[in-house]
């Protein structure tokens, strides 16, 4: 199919003045990262190049991602083999987002502490935030499978995978204040129970890092965080309070800590369903790179999706032509 994008709306950014005009127009830049910034280990073209242009211009560049195994140090290690020299207050996964939100939008209380179903990633933004937590993972290993597949449990009674014959060694504790879920790799019915009987009480609330029912690796599609919490909302029977995109919840974690101006601040992802009903949520303009998950005939086919960006353009690299200016 012919598409004529001169005949198109949302605009197709295509000239320096259009990319100079959409750069002048906003302080901040949100970005997605798989995808729009680099591929599995590989950076997309120019992708460095743009990044260092808007620093240099005094832009604010923040990496908003959906990953919640890791921490803000563990992404900017990350980010910083591939070469994109990023900084701790430019990684804002959906763990530290969550941590955010419990601080600083939530108010969590000193005396109450974090039921933790997931990784590591989540307990480090924990500590770094001052809420105390249990669950999670520590420094014991325990090989499953094979020695290459390592995890870590806080309590040895969650290692074991078959259901429990006496159910009442699973008592309430009035002092969690919130059950926090991301993805677990090793999730077991014993950790969903647990998750489930804190919940019982009314004043403990559910907070999931992110929504993502797969993440795709490899071309296939493995169960992610939304799928994992699914039995412990369904469970619990509590809407929870849903963090990552395209939760407007996200942006007021990015907003309580990095203070940015909404009407200033520009999402650029290629994934319409997360990256830019995000930036829709939120109210803030959005960027849609093409060429990764979301294809020409989704945005200018005969049945375009209603998801709909401000702006769109072939690859967020083409922005860089304005550093050569």
């Amino acid at each position: 199919m012919t598409i004529d994008i001169e005949k198109i709306a949302p605009p197709f950014l295509k000239t320096l003045e259009e990319f100079r005009q959409l750069v002048d127009s906003a302080d901040t830049f949100l970005f997605d990262c798989d995808g729009v910034l680099f591929l599995g280990t590989q950076l997309t073209e120019n992708a460095k190049v743009l990044l260092d242009m808007l620093r240099s211009s005094g832009k604010k560049v923040i990496f908003v991602t959906n990953n919640s195994t890791k921490s803000r140090r563990q992404l900017k290690a990350h980010f910083d083999s591939l070469g994109l020299d990023a900084s701790l207050e430019e990684c804002f996964g959906s763990a530290y987002a969550s941590a955010v939100y419990l601080s600083e939008v939530l108010k969590f209380p000193k005396d109450k502490k974090v039921y933790v179903f997931g990784h590591e990633g989540i307990e480090e933004e924990l500590d770094e935030v001052g809420i105390a937590h249990i669950g999670g993972s520590v420094s014991t290993r325990l090989y499953i499978e094979s020695p290459l597949t390592v995890t870590y449990f806080k309590d040895p009674e969650d290692r074991e995978f078959t259901p429990p014959i006496d159910y009442s060694q699973y008592p309430p504790d009035p002092s969690v204040g919130a059950v926090l879920c991301g993805a677990d790799n090793w999730i077991n019915w014993k950790k969903i129970t647990k998750a489930v009987i804190y919940l019982h009480d009314p004043e403990c609330r559910l907070v999931l890092t992110n929504p993502d029912a797969t993440f795709p690796i490899g071309g296939s599609l493995f169960p992610a965080a939304g799928s994992m919490s699914a039995p412990i909302v369904y469970a619990a029977k509590q809407t929870p309070i849903v963090i990552g995109k395209p939760s407007k919840t996200m942006m007021d974690a990015v907003i309580a800590h990095h203070h940015i101006n909404p009407a200033r601040t520009i999402m650029i992802g290629d994934n319409l369903h997360t990256d830019i009903e995000f930036g829709i949520n939120s109210g803030i303009r959005t960027l849609l790179v093409m060429g990764g998950v979301t294809k020409y005939e989704h945005i200018y086919g005969e049945n375009p999706s209603p998801v709909v960006p401000t702006y769109v353009i072939n690859r967020a690299g083409d922005l860089a032509a304005l550093a050569k200016q």
